[in-house]
């Protein structure tokens, strides 16, 4: 069984194949500087939002893909208190689940860190979302580090279905393009900016 998990903007691709795995080193410290842009407001979120490029081209399977694949797949995010990403994140995967099916939910701090653990995942903080089939936790694919616009969220849950169904994985990693790492500021920080 591979599990692919895929960085993008973030330096390094981990892919692991049982328990070995292979894998640039990244730091936290790292990961933070390459592609996470903590928020603590909504319009500081809508600023980071307003540099992303949109994903406008898709191919023909798209919808139909999405639809089919959508009562066999999960996802899910974390999401903390006071977390504006989080919100953001999770109207946006409430909507697309409904529109394609697709089943969303939380799962916590601590299932999450070790998820990313096993992984070889930095822990970067919320929100985080992958999905996975629903019979089977062990498979599992990012979706988005931090929020992100519903265009590339729904690209990247067409790439993850695709890479979990049978697609090579390396095609789906060229293809998912970039997380945007918007994230919550941890409550510890807030004052500190």
């Amino acid at each position: 069984m591979m599990r692919v998990v895929a960085l993008i903007g973030i330096p390094g691709i981990v892919i692991a194949t049982g328990s070995a795995a292979t894998a640039q080193t990244v730091s936290r410290e790292q990961a933070m500087r390459a592609a996470v842009h903590p928020v603590a407001d909504s319009t500081t979120m809508r600023a980071w939002l307003s540099r992303v490029p949109l994903t406008r081209d898709f191919p023909d399977d798209f919808d139909a893909t999405l639809r089919g694949q959508g009562p066999v797949f999960v996802i899910e995010m974390t999401t903390a208190p006071g977390c504006v990403p989080c919100g953001d994140l999770w109207s946006k995967l409430s909507a697309l689940g409904t529109r394609y099916g697709w089943k969303v939910r939380t799962i916590g701090a601590q299932e999450a860190m070790i998820r990313s653990g096993r992984l070889g995942l930095p822990w970067v903080g919320h929100p985080v979302a992958w999905a996975r089939p629903i019979a089977d936790a062990g498979k599992v694919v990012p979706i988005a580090i931090g929020t992100d616009h519903a265009p590339n969220l729904a690209r990247n849950l067409y790439l993850a279905a695709k890479m979990l169904t049978g697609v090579r994985p390396a095609v789906g990693v060229r293809a998912m393009s970039k997380f945007t790492g918007i994230v919550g500021v941890p409550a510890q920080s807030r004052g500190k900016r």
